[in-house]
């Protein structure tokens, strides 16, 4: 790990691989990633260099949002394996040097979970139904839904059960939302941690970690321009003293068992408060991850972040992708800003009109790659950007799943484009993605991802494959990275230049001109080819002092 000095808890500077299970490898043939498949894939992240796996859902569920719908926490969807398959993953990992960091989903359950289950059977008024937001409609026959709250996938975030009562669902109707006021389900999520902390997870990751309690008003939505700092369901207090219960069961556990929150936070300080003494460890920084190729947004979204967590004394969390949002090489690659669909007001320019100059957004990604792993605190990478993995814009409609393509009436593709499962070897699909002679992947595969391969891009020191495990293995070596402070130096308005103690320096030319490097001792490593002592348009460098 990267702490060398073992007195720095691990998590404070890790770098943590996501591994979205569908689509990393796939152990059996069947098209499906797998719980096999990654364990067969051990020896690469191990020698990419990372510290740590989050896997996404891996739970038995009907796969209405991709795993996102648990049925039961306790267990292994059989597509994906075994509980004894995920014990002997855990352990072999740890065997790696990497520790595990699953998904958890505190926010709704499965409609096919024991618990929903027994609330519609039970009926109006029943104990079991306060484990989760039913209430009675609007209008005289109630046939209204009890606000005017959307869902992130589109459409009402209510849907009516048989016997006339709603239902509330910030998802798909699939997932109905739990009941964080009711003890029961405080206790219940307890229960989950310790199950999974005793077989040998190293922590958490926390989906809708902003979203699980609610204003018990269940007010509508005005839309009033402060409504963000008291919202009914995103973002409220109350979810602090939640998490405060969950720290103090990973605090049971020996190892430096950490969480992380995807927590979407209308400020920087909001984001703060979630990673305060005795909550949780750390945050994602999706200020970062939304923030165009512009020097003056990304130097300010740096700042407020570390002076925000620095405050509380909590490091900063980097991180460029995810399964949720557009891959960053597609989004570099046009000149306009990505902005989250439900974010996006009528009139807004659509983030993805225009082909995209895939050759200035891989420019621009293996900058950006340089620039997020030398910043102070850790980072997350996302399975396939150590590849320079596009998004994928034209799967054909009859292969989308994403349940947002469905609930939008097809306005909206979803998410399915940067889900689209890795290229290992070979000139054709499915790119060694499963065993010898599988012929198949869940999503397809373009065809030129045979130039994207990891066979293609392994010993190739201009790949972006090589440059991620350079970039890595600095990241271990070098005193100057990982936690610690920086300070920006004065350069010209379209290049970001910081130095790091000891003797280290990060430039980044955002600029459309080569542009002078400053002074130093030695080049370390460079997204491009330098133009003598030029660093060129989109690049970004690494120097010793």
């Amino acid at each position: 790990m990267h702490d060398r000095s073992g007195e720095r808890p691990w998590w404070r500077d890790a770098v943590i691989y996501q591994v979205y299970i569908r689509s990393f490898a796939d152990g059996d043939g069947d098209g499906l990633g797998d719980v096999e498949g990654i364990r067969s894939r051990l020896p690469y992240l191990r020698d990419l260099g990372v510290d740590a796996l989050w896997i996404n859902p891996w739970y038995p569920s009907p796969q209405a949002d991709a795993g996102y719908d648990v049925a039961d926490f306790r267990d292994i969807d059989p597509r994906f394996g075994t509980l004894a398959d995920a014990e002997k993953l855990i352990g072999e990992a740890h065997e790696h040097g990497l520790r595990v960091i699953p998904d958890i989903v505190p926010n709704h359950t499965s409609d096919q979970h024991r618990w929903f289950r027994e609330a519609l059977a039970a009926g109006p008024g029943a104990p079991e139904r306060e484990r989760y937001v039913f209430r009675p409609g609007r209008g005289a026959d109630g046939s209204e839904p009890p606000n005017n709250w959307r869902s992130v996938f589109g459409g009402p975030a209510w849907t009516r059960a048989a016997d006339g009562e709603w239902y509330l669902h910030l998802f798909a109707p699939e997932q109905p939302d739990l009941n964080w006021s009711n003890p029961e389900v405080h206790d219940e999520f307890a229960d989950v941690l310790r199950f999974w902390f005793d077989r040998g997870v190293d922590g958490f990751r926390i989906d809708v970690a902003h979203g699980l309690a609610k204003d018990p008003a269940l007010p509508d939505l005005t839309g009033a321009p402060d409504e963000d700092l008291a919202h009914p369901h995103w973002d409220r207090d109350e979810v602090h003293e939640i998490f405060r219960r969950w720290r103090s069961v990973a605090d049971e556990y020996p190892g430096e068992r950490k969480f992380v929150a995807e927590a979407w936070a209308p400020s920087p300080e909001r984001l703060a408060l979630y990673v305060r003494p005795g909550g949780l460890h750390t945050a994602f920084n999706f200020d970062f991850l939304k923030s165009p190729w512009d020097p003056e947004r990304m130097r300010a979204v740096i700042d407020s972040t570390t002076a925000s967590l620095s405050a509380v004394g909590a490091p900063p969390t980097w991180v460029l992708s995810n399964h949720d949002v557009p891959r960053h090489v597609t989004r570099y690659a046009r000149d306009t800003e990505w902005v989250p669909q439900d974010k996006r007001k009528p009139g807004d320019e659509d983030p993805f009109a225009g082909e995209p100059d895939l050759e200035l957004g891989t420019r621009r990604a293996r900058a950006a790659a340089l620039l997020m792993l030398a910043l102070p605190g850790g980072a997350y990478v996302y399975q396939g950007e150590e590849l320079g993995l596009p998004e994928v814009e034209d799967l054909p409609e009859e292969t989308l799943q994403d349940p947002i393509w469905e609930r939008s009436g097809h306005a909206e593709r979803g998410r399915d484009g940067c889900r689209v499962p890795l290229p290992w070897s070979g000139s054709t699909p499915p790119f060694g993605f499963g065993p010898q002679h599988s012929t198949a992947s869940w999503l397809p595969q373009p065809a030129e991802w045979r130039d994207r391969t990891v066979e293609v891009q392994e010993g190739d020191p201009g790949s972006t494959l090589e440059l991620y495990r350079a970039a890595l293995r600095l990241r271990r070596e070098l005193d100057a990275l990982g936690e610690g402070g920086m300070r920006w130096l004065d350069t010209p308005p379209d290049v970001l230049a910081f130095h790091r103690e000891p003797g280290f320096c990060c430039v980044v030319n955002m600029s459309g001109t080569p542009q002078p490097l400053p002074a130093h001792e030695r080049v370390l490593l460079a997204s491009a080819p330098l133009d003598g002592d030029l660093l060129l348009p989109d690049a970004a460098v690494w120097l010793a002092e």
